[in-house]
């Protein structure tokens, strides 16, 4: 089973020649090249979400309750037809008031949320709950509260689990460290592919094609998935990238 996590770079009429009319064809091809069963992104607004969809009919998004606004970017699932059946979802806020439409909590520059949907793989009856986040990128006591949840949350799952997502944190951090802590029992798929360190892993590029910053996004699987392999994409069209961000990318394979 093939697994992205995407940063789609929302959509900003400042970014000049990086803006998402002039890239969002390259984020299809991507997808499309590839053919994931599972993709999670972030940033995305929603006329970026439904843009995909229609250009993406193969595609269909968990978007549970989410009322449509233009301001607001979410985290969201899109699973491919014929390999992953949807039975739920749910989405809530990362604060101390999960339920509060658009809450936020501690240092937080802006509210972030975990969007999950229960599915099961077709032509079989294995279950997993999929599940995608954006943590706070100024925050760092946020992060960590933010992870906090997460951790808690995975741990009262029923399925076997596998969260992705843009955490805006380093693989050294308290936050890396929380989710893959025995405590939540969530492992990095980067690492359990021998994907190593440097620049090399790192994942933020700003549109220049040159790894900075860190390694940001991350596939974390349970116990029950087995990695085959995982690859950060650095596609891109002469000059042009799909976002400021390389998608990554893994295979796993669900073995309990």
């Amino acid at each position: 089973m093939r697994v992205m996590t995407f940063n789609l770079r929302f959509e900003n009429e400042t970014d000049g020649p990086h803006a998402w009319d002039r890239r969002r064809e390259l984020v299809v091809d991507v997808i499309r090249r590839y053919q994931p069963a599972v993709v999670g992104t972030q940033e995305g607004k929603w006329s970026q979400l439904t843009y995909l969809l229609e250009q993406l009919p193969d595609y269909q998004a968990v978007m549970p309750g989410r009322l449509p606004d233009k301001h607001i970017q979410c985290p969201t699932l899109f699973f491919k037809k014929g390999d992953i059946a949807i039975e739920g979802g749910r989405e809530f806020w990362l604060s101390e008031t999960p339920e509060v439409h658009l809450s936020k909590s501690w240092d937080s520059a802006f509210p972030r949320m975990i969007s999950f949907a229960d599915v099961r793989i077709e032509g079989s009856s294995r279950k997993m709950i999929a599940a995608v986040t954006h943590l706070d990128h100024m925050g760092a006591e946020a992060r960590y509260r933010q992870a906090e949840i997460i951790s808690q949350w995975a741990n009262r799952q029923p399925h076997p689990v596998i969260l992705m997502g843009d955490f805006n944190d380093s693989p050294d951090s308290r936050v890396h460290d929380i989710l893959t802590s025995p405590k939540t029992d969530l492992h990095d798929t980067w690492e359990l592919a021998g994907g190593g360190d440097g620049d090399n892993s790192f994942t933020h590029h700003g549109f220049t094609g040159i790894p900075q910053k860190n390694r940001l996004d991350w596939i974390l699987v349970d116990a029950n998935f087995r990695v085959r392999e995982a690859r950060i994409i650095r596609d891109h069209v002469n000059d042009a990238f799909p976002s400021d961000h390389f998608p990554y990318m893994t295979d796993v394979e669900l073995i309990k």
